[in-house]
């Protein structure tokens, strides 16, 4: 039995393999880009991509910088949510673009996507750290211990490592500290991020300056500036219960027991 075959003009109007179930949709990033070389004001601009739903906002700023304007400027590293560097404003909510999903960000308007806010912005969406980073160092971020060194490890009880261990989850992103009304109005507030990074040190048993920290936090720009209004525990890309840690050390300070 002869088998059917197509000529070469019914070959070549035929789709390739997987066209038609192609996964890439049509995607608007509209960015607000800033560039002091070239102007005091900053403009939003907008790049239509094609993209797979499923990649991530990242993977869409990849694309605008290698294949459509190499100067568009953002911070990034690990690209896994680990390091913390690629903070930013997408939809009006800070979220690291390594994590965002674009399907989960409504596609089908444009992604607007912005610097953090509260620290200065150098070139696109890259800011000045050095403020928030500044607050952190101020709280004194080490363990801090007393007398000679020991000749074995420090022991610690699971209970105890418990008491802060969600604090240890901080990745000095910025996301929760740029995300505070307090922080925009008044860039001299430590910010949550800073003071979750004390608390993390002074609940753990092992330290030994937890007074220091507190009298440090004490101050008219430490934790009595906060207004508890949750943006920093919704910015979290962690799920540190900011707010929280922010209660306790309060608390901390008017009972002294920690």
């Amino acid at each position: 039995m002869a088998t059917p075959t197509l000529d070469k003009a019914d070959q070549a109007g035929a789709p390739e393999p997987g066209f038609a179930d192609s996964p890439y949709i049509t995607v608007t990033f509209r960015i607000r880009r800033f560039n002091p070389e070239i102007s005091e004001e900053a403009t939003w601009e907008d790049f239509q991509l094609e993209i797979d739903p499923k990649e991530r906002v990242l993977d869409g700023l990849h694309k605008i910088k290698w294949d459509m304007d190499g100067s568009l400027t953002f911070r990034r590293s690990c690209a896994h949510g680990i390091c913390g560097s690629d903070a930013m404003r997408i939809n009006g909510k800070n979220r690291l673009a390594c994590k965002t999903l674009i399907k989960d960000i409504n596609p089908s308007k444009p992604i607007t996507i912005e610097a953090i806010k509260g620290l200065t912005v150098q070139k696109d969406l890259v800011v000045d750290m050095e403020p928030f980073f500044q607050a952190y160092r101020d709280v004194m971020p080490f363990l801090i211990t007393k007398g000679n060194e020991p000749t074995r490890e420090r022991l610690q009880s699971p209970e105890d490592r418990e008491r802060f261990d969600d604090t240890t989850k901080c990745i000095l992103c910025a996301a929760c500290t740029s995300s505070c009304p307090v922080f925009w109005n008044d860039g001299q507030y430590f910010g949550p991020a800073a003071i979750v990074n004390a608390h993390r040190f002074i609940f753990d048993s092992r330290d030994e300056a937890g007074e220091q920290r507190l009298e440090i936090l004490n101050d008219k720009d430490g934790v009595w500036r906060c207004r508890t209004t949750f943006n920093c525990t919704d910015a979290c890309p962690r799920g540190i219960e900011v707010t929280k840690a922010i209660q306790e050390v309060k608390r901390a300070l008017i009972t002294r027991r920690f």
